[in-house]
């Protein structure tokens, strides 16, 4: 089994529609028991797959735990992958579920890290930078707080449509849903975002 190598904090990264020669290649490859390629694969993907972990539990910690156990079972399946598929969509799913099955048994671990917490580590100062670095991190906060209260179904699929630019085809594949159901999903999770986030607009803009 190859070592799977550490994570850090991601920009985002867009599902291609089709799937890439070289992951087509490298696949084949780990099929045969290479575990370089293996390693290719998770260096190419770590990073959309630790953002989509990170937004589903809320936690940097759990998002690792998430991303590992992603890549353990995607080579345990290995063989089960159909060549004429999307490898990253595929592995979206399986980290999707991945995602589930860990909040569904880690509930003590359900909420991400409170406001008060990530205020706490910024430096008290007047200073103008200091004063964006909290207004980054309220929103951020603020959103994060408004993913966590979606279902982990409209979750993925607002993170699919809105932060990784997939189609509605792509999250279609990835969660296993039909075309409406993926649409219903996005606009449901849409509408809860707006509603929750709501507020939190109104009293910057009074402020």
């Amino acid at each position: 089994m190859a070592d799977l190598p550490a994570l850090t904090t991601p920009a985002a990264t867009r599902l291609t529609a089709q799937m890439l020669p070289d992951d087509a290649a490298a696949v084949a490859k780990v099929r045969r028991g290479d575990e370089d390629a293996f390693r290719l694969l998770v260096e190419r993907h770590s990073r959309s797959i630790y953002r989509l972990a990170y937004r589903m539990t809320g936690r940097p910690e759990d998002a690792e735990d998430v991303v590992q156990e992603a890549f353990v079972r995607a080579y345990k399946q290995m063989d089960r992958f159909e060549a004429r598929s999307n490898f990253g969509t595929w592995l979206y799913r399986i980290a999707f579920n991945c995602a589930v099955d860990y909040t569904r048994t880690r509930q003590h671990r359900d909420r991400p890290e409170s406001l008060d917490v990530l205020e706490r580590r910024i430096p008290e100062t007047k200073a103008p930078a200091a004063d964006d670095l909290v207004f980054a991190t309220e929103i951020d906060g603020s959103i994060q707080r408004a993913l966590l209260e979606l279902s982990a179904q409209e979750r993925a699929a607002f993170l699919m449509r809105h932060y990784q630019g997939c189609t509605i085809e792509e999250i279609c594949q990835a969660l296993d849903l039909k075309t409406n159901a993926a649409k219903h999903a996005v606009f449901r999770a849409v509408r809860k975002m707006r509603a929750a986030l709501e507020p939190f607009v109104a009293s910057r803009a009074q402020a």
